[in-house]
């Protein structure tokens, strides 16, 4: 067992496939740093690779409403508050992520796309130590935050995709509400260029 490791996403919202990469990590480290990637809009920009991720609609939380789905979550899964903490990561804007995390950790990843694979060239990049914990296919890689986020716009059954404590926080601080707002905008002007 290692003694620091660092994960990274953009939680919008935490679901279950993030807390097995999450708990996976933890499982191989005593320290997990849990970094929050897009925490504003400053340290957001565009990819090739994933078109979609600094759009409004994408990223409708937060930093503090994910850093508080974390929380609840990491103590849902029964993870002690002094065996994790939750960062910022702007992988977005590669020069400042060191500004942020520790650069003697153990990046840990899993990778499906070519997003992840642009991150993890990043991250080698920098020169930091990056353990691939599974590569999948996009068919393999379920669960998605985009699908949970189409799931609430379009009222179909999402609470079992998500950790209770997440589904719970969401529902009522009626975050659900603004996400389905902000994903019938994007799927009514997706429409609208489709005419």
């Amino acid at each position: 067992m290692i003694d620091i490791g660092v994960v990274h996403g953009r939680f919008q919202p935490l679901h279950l496939k993030h807390m097995e990469y999450i708990l996976a990590a933890k499982m191989r480290c005593r320290k997990l740093y849990i970094g929050i990637t897009n925490p504003d809009a400053l340290h957001t920009r565009d990819s090739i690779h994933d078109i979609r991720r600094s759009e409004r609609s994408a990223n409708p939380l937060t930093y503090f409403e994910r850093y508080e789905l974390l929380r609840g979550a990491m103590a849902e899964f029964r993870v002690p508050e002094s065996e994790y903490d939750i960062l910022p990561f702007p992988i977005s804007c590669p020069e400042y992520i060191l500004q942020y995390v520790p650069k003697d950790a153990t990046y840990f990843m899993g990778l499906c796309d070519e997003w992840d694979e642009e991150k993890y060239k990043i991250l080698t990049g920098l020169g930091l130590t990056v353990e691939i914990l599974w590569r999948k296919t996009l068919t393999e890689k379920g669960v998605t935050a985009s699908w949970i986020r189409s799931c609430i716009a379009t009222d179909q059954e999402w609470a079992h995709l998500v950790p209770k404590s997440v589904f719970s926080y969401l529902t009522s601080h009626k975050l659900d509400e603004q996400i389905k707002r902000l994903e019938q905008m994007r799927m009514a002007e997706k429409d609208a260029t489709l005419l």
